[in-house]
């Protein structure tokens, strides 16, 4: 049997780096720890863990859902996680092109403003 915990949490290691998920970690509460044992068992220890596609795709889908969906707050750390993904910066525009065709230019333009702004923050951080 496969502990999706264990899995989990190395997946999301793996994708968001050591740094955010030891914040994120330190952050849990009594009252959030289920919801996040849930989160890390199931989109890391299930659909991430999955190797029928890649993790640069997962990254690529994962972003223009995000922007379709408008849920621009979880935007940046996902943006982040292309370092780790073999995400391209290259990548990540064409698919909020993608979302926005699909989706909406609206939508697509705020994540390309909040990509465009990540992706500089990464650059001053590599400094």
């Amino acid at each position: 049997m496969i502990d999706r915990h264990a899995t989990g949490m190395s997946v999301r290691r793996r994708v968001l780096g050591d740094a955010y998920v030891d914040r994120a970690e330190a952050g849990k509460s009594a009252f959030d720890a289920p919801f996040q044992n849930m989160i890390t068992e199931t989109a890391w220890g299930t659909v991430w863990a999955d190797d029928t596609i890649s993790p640069r795709e997962r990254s690529m889908i994962t972003l223009a859902l995000l922007a379709a969906t408008r849920n621009f707050d979880e935007i940046p750390m996902h943006v982040r996680a292309c370092a780790n993904t073999g995400t391209s910066q290259e990548d990540v525009m064409q698919a909020f092109m993608h979302a926005a065709v699909y989706a909406g230019v609206p939508c697509a333009n705020q994540a390309v403003k909040l990509a465009k702004q990540t992706f500089s923050e990464m650059e001053s951080e590599a400094e």
